[in-house]
């Protein structure tokens, strides 16, 4: 292997004088932070496509609401309540420099802040004619092409089971928009494995909407796919959303209420119409209808009559079985969601009915006992959030009809300028059920857990920030692969060194502790705790205007029971270059990987093509290289490329199953052009 090191470093001096970084550094440090315990297939779409248009779409500190400030979701919900409460107070800003004299703004948030806001005038208009949606009107087309460049073992002519479309990955995004009155968009996608066939409309997947905002009493009206974030995500919740992470307040969701869907995610939306209506002043309802077909694991009887067992989230439709489940369940969902909004008083009623054209039955194993079972789910929920003086109070309770209730309370306070702290409690009862929930926890979904979480964040000096969490949880119930009772422990201590604007230095520690049935191979009946670790060095260097440097050095542990534990290791070295009077920019990428087995998995987040960034999981041995060029044609065209190789040692073949690739390389390359005008 050491000839394959000696090339990708010649290929890593090669591409540094000659590829370049995109421009998003801001928008990669924003979502690394925010983004680090999603999973690795996560859709960040969503909300990279928000940061950017926001940045491009100022918004107006003087003339804003909580629910747009919400879309930044650097700022806590105290922040912005203190930001809405100084305004009433003190009236309009005349300076962007007054942000400082906000509690709880600090120097790190005023910076990322800057990026997103003006004191100016917004692009709205009360007109809303064809003649202005011509001459207004902004489009962005995204056209994506990618592939694998070797042939994994489902695309070969097997016998039985194999894929049954070509490695091709086809994605198209257009969006429309005029002076924030009226939007539309459409995403159509198609996966590797999947193919063009009859009664499919272009796509494997279709998704579209119309947006149009502020007609007579209507607030917004939603045609086609639209998102639903209410609360704390017990009750209603879809689309993209976070739990813990390295900033403490993360813990208190941002709900946004109704919004378009353009992610490229197949499962987590609603297709129907829906409404927001002001009813009088601060009082206003949400309702919607939603019916749609969705992918269920089919069961056939003797009797010739079918039922479902779980929903599918994955999207993929490859095999002859993925096609068998293909919209195999029909979904009506119909509600409303009636909220009280002020600067510092939330409060909000939701309810919904779900009705499934087939029974829903979870199967014989004793940890699904208390699942959902039947055709009909009624779901209600009240949330509130109440600011008084640096204190924010938030909470849900939701129940689901003949079943069990989920509770959540939780307190964020700005003791001082320099010293924030977070306490949250949830109790999530067995026999809760609900569809669309996203909630802080540590299940799949919101069901069977109890948890106190308590967090802080020190800010001493504009040089040095940290963070520390602590969440003890409960499973009082059984867990797939947890045959009782469980529970665990996480502990998250970070540590942020900034000397320089040019410079930034963080070290991190992160313990967690859970609990799990022992391996085949041991004889004991008690549960075994299952630790996973990590220490992280990072190191962020901005050379000048057009050159900056990541190093990440990161460590992980992973032990079970009395097994000797496993110990991980990932290097990498990121060169980004952009110059803006350059026509070319991108970033490049190399990693040194070992981890005994994918137990000690590494995440990392990875740059990519606009809208296409990931998390990739490093596992085994290896090096990783992959670097992402971007030249802008025209002002309206942009072209990016993805080149990325990853070489194994010490392996025969890579991956399993239908994804099994002979050989110890496997290379991935992506092209996409985008369109504005």
């Amino acid at each position: 292997m050491s000839i394959r090191l000696i090339l990708l470093l010649l290929a890593f001096h090669f591409v540094s004088f000659t590829a370049f970084a995109q421009d998003d550094s801001f928008i990669k440090d924003i979502l690394e932070s925010a983004a680090e315990n999603l999973s690795e297939d996560i859709d960040l779409y969503e909300l990279t496509e928000r940061l950017n248009y926001i940045r491009s779409h100022q918004i107006n500190l003087n003339a804003t609401s909580a629910k747009n400030l919400k879309q930044l979701i650097f700022l806590s919900p105290l922040q912005i309540t203190n930001l809405l409460r100084h305004l009433e107070v003190n009236g309009k800003l005349l300076d962007l420099a007054e942000l400082q004299s906000i509690d709880g703004f600090d120097l790190v948030t005023i910076e990322r802040l800057l990026q997103f806001v003006t004191l100016g005038k917004n692009g709205t208009t009360d007109k809303l004619s064809l003649k202005d949606m011509w001459r207004n009107g902004s489009n962005d087309l995204i056209l994506r092409y990618g592939r694998v460049i070797e042939v994994p073992k489902g695309f070969t002519d097997l016998p039985g089971s194999r894929y049954l479309g070509s490695q091709d990955r086809i994605l198209l995004r257009y969006k429309y928009a005029s002076n924030n009155r009226i939007a539309a968009g459409l995403v159509m996608e198609k996966d590797a494995g999947e193919h063009f066939s009859k009664g499919k409309v272009l796509s494997d997947h279709f998704s579209a909407n119309l947006t149009i905002n502020q007609v007579g009493p209507f607030k917004k009206i939603i045609f086609g796919d639209y998102s639903l974030q209410f609360g704390q995500g017990l009750t209603l919740w879809s689309g993209f959303g976070f739990g813990k992470g390295p900033d403490v307040t993360s813990v208190a969701a941002r709900d946004v209420g109704l919004r378009s869907y353009s992610s490229a995610n197949e499962a987590s939306f609603f297709r129907g119409v829906s409404n927001i209506v002001a009813l009088w002043k601060g009082i206003e309802l949400t309702s919607f209808i939603s019916y749609r077909r969705r992918d269920g694991s089919v069961k056939l009887w003797p009797d010739s009559t079918t039922t479902i067992q779980t929903i599918n989230d994955s999207g993929y439709h490859r095999t002859k079985t993925e096609l068998k489940n293909q919209n195999s369940l029909g979904q009506l969902v119909f509600g409303g969601a009636l909220q009280y909004l002020s600067d510092n008083l939330n409060l909000g009623l939701v309810s919904y009915q779900s009705t499934y054209d087939q029974n829903f039955i979870t199967g014989s194993s004793a940890y699904n006992k208390y699942a959902f079972t039947g055709k009909n789910l009624l779901n209600t929920g009240f949330h509130y959030n109440y600011t008084f003086k640096n204190i924010y109070s938030y909470g849900e309770v939701a129940y689901s009809v003949n079943g069990g209730w989920a509770i959540i309370n939780g307190l964020l306070a700005s003791l001082s300028p320099k010293f924030s702290v977070v306490l949250l409690h949830r109790n999530y009862d067995r026999d809760y059920s609900n569809f669309f929930s996203n909630a802080v926890g540590e299940n799949t979904d919101v069901r069977n857990e109890k948890g106190t979480y308590a967090g802080l964040n020190f800010t001493p000096s504009k040089r040095f920030v940290y963070s520390v969490y602590f969440d003890y949880f409960k499973f009082p119930w059984l867990k797939f692969r947890v045959d009782s009772a469980s529970k665990g422990y996480e502990l998250l201590a970070q540590g942020v060194y900034i000397p320089k604007k040019t410079l930034k230095i963080l070290f991190r520690l992160k313990r967690e502790v859970k609990q799990q049935n022992p391996d085949a191979s041991d004889k004991t009946q008690e549960l075994r705790n299952v630790l996973k670790g990590s220490v992280r060095l990072a190191i962020d260097w901005r050379l000048n205007k057009s050159i900056d440097l990541q190093q990440r050095i990161e460590i992980s542990i992973y032990k079970k029971g009395n097994v000797t534990q496993e110990v991980g290791k990932l290097i990498y070295s990121d060169f980004n270059y952009h110059l803006p009077s350059s026509k070319v920019s991108g970033n490049l990428r190399i990693a040194y990987f070992d981890t005994p087995s994918y137990n000690s998995r590494i995440y990392a987040y990875e740059d990519d093509v606009l809208y296409g960034s990931s998390f990739g999981a490093y596992a085994d041995k290896g090096f990783k290289c992959y670097s992402n060029i971007r030249y802008r044609v025209t002002q309206q065209i942009d072209l990016w490329a993805r080149y990325a190789v990853i070489v194994y040692q010490g392996k025969e073949s890579i991956s399993s199953g239908l994804d099994e690739i002979k050989g110890i390389k496997k290379s991935d390359v992506k092209v996409q052009l985008r369109f504005q005008f």
